[in-house]
């Protein structure tokens, strides 16, 4: 079954096609059935592919064709099948099916529902291409196409001038971390002679660390971009102006996590490189608790969780760089059920109360939308990392491996934003369904919970998010996700043998025999006291003691502004590369047209005597190095031709004048 791999993205293609070309004409308000028909398919077939990889770990690779020969350089249409690509299935086909579902209610009656269905099919296409790639650039292929179909998502209300932007933020700064992963792919190529995978990682010892250090470090840079880390963070928020739908899919579970799946799908590279792995650990500690921060104080419903994608995908980036592979993928798969439920159920509060967003515009919902706040409940207990709910087993796994790693600051880091997490979340969570109600009388009496094509999802989300982390991660460090992806991604550098990449050494070997010490029940302790006091400390201050707040923004001003703003950052990024690449264009602009092209400012003329006569010339007055050029040459042009006479005797006496000159300069000079 293994070998049908490439049978799941094609499903969802064809769901594009379909829609694309008949959608708007003939299927109209039917659109979500093509669009859910191929999306299911492509789970079903996923399934069969995940269940026969959990039956034989080994890797399997699938070439349809041969997609470029030009000399030495050979590139294949072609597929791995391996425990990590399993993974990526089960979040991508599986939570990508719910967001589908979901939409259909979430969307209904809008005018561009059949173009909605045909791009989230196309990204679903995209985003299987990617992470069933066995080379990459192929892999490169649905990293580009993730990033134009988010282009085209995210502003899917192209009228809202505000989704028309961020749709171009988003665009533009993803070309900025594609530039870098573009030069680590080339890197590849000139170093391995291949694009390949396996081919790349058999050959890897054999590179210089310094080669190895730049590949990964330009690759990183593309993760930067694609996984909204520092500085190239600043689209993922703005990208809340999508329909809700997207934000899940894209910004929670999906595309945000194509740069934590590049980095330990090439996690043999970055073993071999420890400045850049060193690198990846320093900034994703630097973004979970940069990104933890703003999300204090926002008070945008979709603006808050935002920040929270941002900060957790630098937990995941943590995990990979201190050498924790299997836990920044174990945290990967966790955040995509209780983020992408997050995410559905801020939607379903947003479309209950007809498009508010402000959270100072809610508060007492909860009687009113009794599953949407149950199940939000659920996903704020997740991802605060209380026990034993999902997200307490795989953060706990990237703050210990930290932490054991020697890499103690950066564990600190992490504590402090586990911290933030929890209480900006349960500080959403108060606001929003509990207290009084802040809610327009008129809106509120309106207010109900959403149609079960909505909430079903919802339900499912919830429940793994409950039980995901015990099914997958029980016993801590040594649970069957542990084990799956040990077959792969090992504790130190991977050889490659038969073709497959064999683990160095077995997960027990590597977690000390199996056993569990002291040490992992503190760190616990430590992780479960700080994500209890952060609940505790928003319940105090949004429930009994709702002046707090106030006073502390009124206290601390200057820091309750830093934040609100965002460090400034948007408005820094603004004047400095967009007004400023605008000023060196008009620099360039202003350059090219006076000095390059230049203009003709006036003309005169001149008379040239010759034995025919006299001939006039204009003699223009210009200002541009090509215009001047031109009329140069034309000028010297016209003036030689004045000597072509067509009498022999002048060319005669012109051939003898110059034999005089030229005997004269030999003798005399």
């Amino acid at each position: 079954m293994a070998k049908l791999i490439w049978m799941v993205p094609l499903f969802p293609l064809i769901g594009a096609i379909v829609n694309g070309l008949w959608g708007r004409r003939y299927i109209r308000e039917k659109a979500h059935i093509p669009a859910i028909v191929s999306t299911a398919l492509s789970l079903l077939v996923a399934l069969l592919v995940i269940g026969d990889i959990v039956a034989d770990p080994k890797a399997t690779q699938v070439v349809l064709f041969d997609w470029m020969v030009v000399g030495p350089l050979s590139v294949q249409i072609g597929f791995l099948a391996d425990p990590l690509s399993a993974m990526m299935l089960l979040v991508v086909a599986g939570v990508g099916f719910l967001i589908h579902l979901y939409s259909i209610g979430y969307m209904h009656g809008d005018p561009g529902y059949h173009r909605f269905f045909t791009f989230l099919n196309l990204f679903m296409f995209f985003m299987l291409v990617l992470i069933t790639a066995n080379n990459y650039l192929l892999m490169f292929v649905g990293w580009e196409g993730v990033g134009l179909s988010s282009y085209l998502l995210i502003g899917f209300w192209f009228e809202r001038k505000s989704a028309a932007d961020a749709g171009k933020k988003a665009f533009v700064v993803n070309r900025v971390g594609d530039a870098g992963f573009l030069l680590g792919v080339f890197l590849i190529y000139t170093t391995f002679g291949t694009f390949t995978y396996l081919d790349v990682f058999q050959r890897a010892p054999e590179a210089s660390t310094a080669i190895l250090t730049a590949i990964t470090l330009c690759l990183f840079v593309g993760a930067m971009g694609k996984s909204a880390q520092i500085p190239l963070y600043v689209w993922l928020p703005d990208a809340m102006e999508g329909p809700t739908p997207v934000s899940a899919l894209i910004h929670a579970a999906t595309m945000v996590t194509a740069g934590v799946y590049m980095v330990v799908r090439s996690h043999v590279l970055y073993q071999l490189a420890p400045i850049s792995a060193e690198f990846v650990a320093i900034i994703g500690g630097l973004t979970a608790i940069f990104a933890a921060s703003i999300g204090l104080v926002q008070n945008d419903i979709k603006r808050v969780l935002a920040y929270s994608t941002v900060s957790q995908l630098g937990y995941m980036f943590l995990g990979a760089g201190v050498g924790g592979f299997i836990a920044a993928i174990f945290h990967l798969v966790t955040h995509a059920f209780f983020k992408g439920l997050l995410f559905l159920a801020s939607g379903s509060v947003i479309h209950a109360l007809s498009g508010e967003q402000d959270m100072r515009k809610m508060g007492a919902l909860g009687p009113h939308l009794p599953i949407t706040s149950l199940v939000f409940f659920v996903g704020a207990i997740a991802i605060a990392g209380i026990p034993p709910f999902a997200g307490f087993w795989s953060k706990d796994g990237i703050l210990a491996d930290a932490f054991k790693s020697g890499h103690y600051l950066l564990w600190f880091i992490g504590v402090v934003g586990a911290f933030m997490t929890a209480f900006y979340m349960f500080r959403l969570i108060y606001m929003t369904f509990y207290g009084e109600s802040r809610v327009d009388p008129h809106v509120l009496h309106h207010v109900h919970e959403s149609p079960p094509i909505m909430t079903v999802p919802l339900i499912i989300l919830a429940v793994l998010s409950v039980v995901g982390g015990l099914i997958l991660g029980i016993p801590p460090e040594h649970g069957w996700i542990h084990r799956f992806l040990g077959a792969v991604v090992g504790h130190g550098v991977a050889p490659v043998a038969g073709g497959v990449v064999e683990a160095a050494g077995t997960v027990e070997e590597h977690m000390g025999g199996g056993t569990f010490h002291a040490l992992d029940l503190l760190l616990m302790l430590i992780s479960v006291l700080v994500g209890a006091l952060g609940w505790g400390l928003a319940w105090i201050m949004y429930t009994k003691r709702t002046d707090i707040p106030a006073r502390l923004a009124e206290k601390y001003n200057d820091l309750y502004e830093l934040l609100l703003n965002k460090y400034w950052i948007d408005e820094f990024y603004e004047y400095v590369f967009v007004r400023g690449g605008k000023a060196l264009a008009n620099f360039f602009w202003g350059f090219d047209e006076r000095v390059v092209d230049g203009a003709v400012n006036g003309a005169s003329h001149m008379t040239v005597q010759t034995s025919e006569g006299s001939g006039r010339f204009d003699l223009q007055t210009i200002d541009g190095s090509v215009n001047g050029l031109s009329v140069v040459i034309t000028f010297g042009a016209r003036a030689f031709r004045l000597l072509q006479t067509g009498f022999v005797q002048n060319y005669v006496l012109a051939m003898v004048l110059g034999l005089f000159v030229i005997v004269s300069a030999y003798v005399f000079f």
